[in-house]
């Protein structure tokens, strides 16, 4: 799978733990910066390079999903929303990140750098990016509501 990563100065050090494991794990990992450590950076620019990114490959037929990383990841996952066709979904915790799949079908994740150890943050990724999308009719309405909410 491509993971496209995106993250500040507070989720750069994760970013490039993470980086590494991911390839390790094989997957195809695509960088969308920070690519170096910034204390003023600003994080829009480096999650919404990666929200379109993740939308584009997906809509190409490829399988891709996304992880926005900061403090917080509050406003990590705002801006990947401002994306049209992105979900990105805030995951504090394995079943917030799983259930953002199951029931969401969630192409982004948010994680806050800050609020977990390395290994607690690797695990929710790994969760996230293990779990499909159930497909349920009821999943797939809301979404579908969503995105024609979003598409006027």
């Amino acid at each position: 799978m491509r993971v496209h990563l995106g993250t500040d100065h507070a989720g750069f050090e994760f970013k490039e733990i993470l980086k590494n494991h991911l390839a390790q794990s094989g997957h195809d990992v695509v960088d969308h910066g920070a690519h170096e450590y910034d204390a003023e950076d600003d994080y829009p620019a480096f999650c919404i390079a990666a929200a379109e990114a993740v939308v584009q490959d997906r809509a190409g037929g490829i399988d891709a999903l996304g992880v926005v990383i900061g403090g917080s990841g509050n406003g990590e996952q705002i801006a990947a929303n401002k994306v049209r066709g992105a979900r990105a979904a805030l995951a504090w915790n394995i079943d917030t990140a799983k259930l953002a799949r199951q029931h969401n079908d969630a192409n982004l994740v948010s994680i806050g750098a800050r609020q977990h150890s390395q290994g607690e943050a690797i695990a929710i990724v790994d969760a996230y990016l293990a779990e499909p999308f159930t497909g349920g009719e009821r999943h797939v309405r809301r979404i579908g509501q969503i995105s024609d909410y979003e598409s006027r």
